[in-house]
């Protein structure tokens, strides 16, 4: 029996790093190799939501002050719904936070999951938070309440600035971690229930058109749950460890039955091991005698072209009973 290793080794920690790489060709019926590929912690930006979560706290106590002097339900809901968004925050960047621990010996995907689980949570609590808001305009819509629509414009006004603001922080990476996505679609939403409150105070302050205020939330809350949908179901899917959105697992099929010497491959897998990070697991059937350079192409190769960090391969000499069709 006779052994092939291979290890190629990269240390920055970003787009190269192949940690833990072995090949391994045992002679007779059959061969095994393992290629392990780990890509750092992807900085999520832990102070981003800490700002975003110490500035809107402060903002739903002044919301709520100004709500209940003014006697703006509009307000009082606002601030519901920001305090909704903070807690989001908090989860988001504890969710961040746990990404950057090792598992240790009994997580040995370490907690990447964890931001999986928050988007999950956000989404979520979105939703809970736009069916708020609409019970509320629903019970306004029979409501004749006065309310002073100068100072609604200047609070909202304010709030406004202040979420679009945080939003702008995680606009860069919304579209490579779907947690990060999710905090800007919270704080994106946030801004958009702001401007809308604004636009209802001024016209209720020209026209004492009461009515206006109630109807426009019921609009800014169809608009966040349509930009909400994707980020459940993009959080759902990954929960249930499914291909990560943008991923096309038959063209990775495709792509490695195309290497030199492969003739099947079966028990491919693909997931996310957080909002960021993409994990394969795949049995190659092959008849070349360098199981070590036919790892280094797979592993090149989901790197290279699916921007998949962590691999982990299995060639076989021949079809084995676990896939008798090979």
């Amino acid at each position: 029996m006779a052994h092939d290793h291979g290890h190629p080794h990269g240390h920055d920690g970003h787009d190269h790093p192949d940690h833990d790489d072995h090949g391994h060709d045992h002679g007779h019926d059959h061969s095994h190799a393992h290629g392990h590929h780990h890509h750092g912690p992807v900085d999520t930006g832990d102070w981003r939501y800490a700002v975003g979560l110490l500035v809107n706290l402060a903002f739903v106590g002044v919301e709520v002050g100004a709500g209940l002097w003014s006697g703006s339900t509009a307000l009082l809901a606002d601030a519901g719904h920001n305090l909704s968004d903070v807690l989001g925050l908090a989860m988001a960047g504890g969710a961040a936070w746990l990404a950057r621990r090792s598992g240790g010996t009994h997580h040995t995907y370490g907690f990447g999951k964890a931001t999986v689980l928050a988007a999950l949570a956000n989404a979520i609590l979105l939703i809970f938070a736009c069916g708020a808001i609409a019970l509320e305009a629903v019970r306004r819509l029979n409501s004749d309440a006065e309310v002073h629509s100068a100072t609604v414009m200047i609070v909202a006004g304010v709030g406004f600035v202040i979420n679009l603001g945080t939003a702008l922080l995680f606009m860069r990476d919304q579209h490579s971690d779907l947690n990060a996505r999710g905090a800007y679609l919270h704080m994106l939403a946030d801004a958009a229930v702001s401007i809308g409150v604004v636009i209802a105070g001024a016209v209720i302050l020209f026209t004492g058109w009461s009515i206006i205020d109630p109807l426009v939330s019921l609009v800014i809350v169809a608009v966040i749950l349509i930009g909400t949908w994707g980020l459940l179901k993009d959080s759902v899917n990954l929960a249930l460890d499914a291909a990560p959105r943008g991923v096309d697992v038959d063209a990775i099929r495709t792509a490695f039955l195309a290497l030199p010497g492969v003739s099947a491959v079966h028990d491919l897998h693909v997931w996310g091991l957080s909002t960021t990070e993409t994990a394969l697991t795949a049995h190659l059937v092959h008849d070349r005698p360098d199981a070590g350079a036919l790892l280094e192409e797979a592993q090149g190769l989901a790197r290279t072209r699916f921007k998949i960090g962590h691999t982990t391969l299995q060639l076989e000499a021949g079809a084995l009973p676990d896939c008798p069709d090979c």
